[in-house]
């Protein structure tokens, strides 16, 4: 008879096939969920050709998903400590998939805003449940580069959207781009087969076939005996009252500046998401260059998220995102005003970089800060809360562009945000976790990378 403790194994596993596997399936879905997000956006000027509504009803309508999101992220987020994390990004695929095409079939302002609204719920809530997945199972040593890996999906869905929406709104309309979102539904029996379940609710409902399997995967070495118990550590195994568990053993200061840092750099996403097409072709630019300046925007965020994952896995990964918010503020600040063609791309790949990458490596922080029975829960907290940002960015930009305010000062609009979050960043704090961590008898994962601590 053993006593296996799954975090340990976890932490130490050697990265192999297992591993190799989720992320392949979690960033599979997230390159879904990046499309339906960015679809909006990409096709945001057809649509208000076509529905003959203004720049501020514009706003609206594309901060219904976000809206849907807030929701989603909260609650898809929080239920899957209840249910399963598996069952939970099922729900979350089959929303976002078929009320995305649903938004394709519609004609009028309202009608899209529901369909959009249901789909942000899907897209929402299965954020902060494939952050969980990929930090539980990822070996500690390269966490922070495996979570940032599989969220460059959401860069990749994103520059999908503009790809696909570059050949087909011109020639099929926009509704086209919505219709091909349903295709990921197909996937959802096969997901559910092949993901595996999160170790503290498998522990919780008793599934010890599932365990001796997963604990085989994560270390091959290891032969089931029907003897063998699983624990997790007391902070990863009790989920009792996890909403409040996100403001006990020291967490409840940080808890909020996670919070701000998600709203100010959600807020700095969205705005240009949402309207760094339409910003572009008012400028003067046509729309396959303005469609071109969004596929650089989300090359950026991927090159951004990848190189800001790496770097957190060898410095603190605190003090990478302030310096990579900041650097957002520069290159935000800079896009308003007139520069060569070739410099605006390198400016634009930077502001990806630096908001969509950011945002990237700032949910493998927070997945990273908080015990993992209370992970998706600590996660879809922050990113709800942060959606509040995302819903009022393309409602608050959009009513400059109506304003017919300097290119520059709505580009300064969208910088401002990012000076705040670093600051939110900077102020996060550790010892008193780290302390409760260690009196269970945990380390905080990804806190002070080895690399920091020498």
């Amino acid at each position: 008879m053993k006593h296996i403790d799954l975090h340990k194994l976890a932490d130490e596993a050697r990265f192999n096939g297992f591993h190799r596997g989720v992320l392949l399936w979690c960033a599979l879905i997230i390159i879904f969920d990046g499309y339906d997000l960015a679809v909006a956006g990409i096709a945001l000027p057809s649509i208000m050709k076509e529905m003959g509504v203004s720049p501020t009803n514009a706003g609206f309508m594309v901060s219904s998903a976000l809206f849907g999101m807030m929701f989603g992220a909260i609650f898809l987020g929080t239920i899957a400590d209840k249910i399963g994390r598996r069952r939970a990004i099922a729900i979350c695929i089959a929303l976002f998939s078929v009320f995305t095409a649903a938004a394709g079939l519609t004609s009028d302002p309202v009608t899209f805003s529901v369909m959009r609204f249901l789909a942000g719920l899907g897209i929402g809530g299965v954020m902060p449940n494939v952050v969980a997945q990929m930090t539980e199972y990822s070996p500690r040593k390269i966490r922070s580069t495996m979570v940032t890996l599989m969220f460059s999906g959401y860069a990749v869905g994103g520059m999908l959207a503009a790809v696909v929406g570059k050949g087909l709104i011109e020639s099929h309309g926009w509704q086209s781009v919505f219709l091909a979102a349903a295709l990921p539904v197909l996937l959802i029996p096969v997901i559910l087969k092949s993901m595996p379940e999160s170790m503290p609710y498998l522990i919780k409902t008793g599934q010890k076939a599932q365990l001796q399997h997963i604990a085989a995967q994560l270390s091959p070495g290891y032969q089931p005996q029907p003897g063998d118990s699983f624990d997790l550590p007391q902070q990863d195994r009790d989920t009792s009252a996890p909403i409040g568990k996100l403001f006990q053993d020291g967490r409840g200061f940080s808890t909020l500046m996670f919070w701000v840092a998600f709203f100010m750099c959600l807020f700095m996403v969205y705005a240009l998401s949402s309207w760094l097409t339409k910003l572009m072709a008012g400028a003067g630019y046509t729309l396959g260059s303005a469609l071109t300046f969004v596929l650089v925007l989300n090359f950026g965020g991927m090159v951004g998220a990848i190189g800001g994952g790496w770097l957190a896995d060898r410095f603190h990964i605190k003090y990478v995102l302030v310096g990579m918010y900041l650097l957002a503020a520069l290159s935000i600040s800079l896009l308003g005003y007139p520069v060569p063609t070739s410099v605006l791309f390198v400016l634009v790949g930077l502001a990806g970089a630096s908001t969509i990458g950011t945002q990237i490596v700032t949910y493998a922080y927070v997945g990273q800060y908080y015990p993992m029975a209370v992970r998706s829960t600590g996660i879809g907290w922050a990113s709800g809360v942060g959606r509040s940002g995302a819903i009022l960015a393309p409602i608050v930009i959009g009513s400059l562009v109506a304003m017919a305010l300097p290119l520059e000062r709505n580009f300064m609009a969208i910088a401002l945000p990012a000076v705040i979050a670093a600051v939110a960043v900077f102020c996060i704090r550790h010892s008193r976790a780290a302390q409760a961590h260690r009196a269970h008898g945990a380390v905080v994962p990804g806190v002070v990378p080895a690399a920091a601590a020498k």
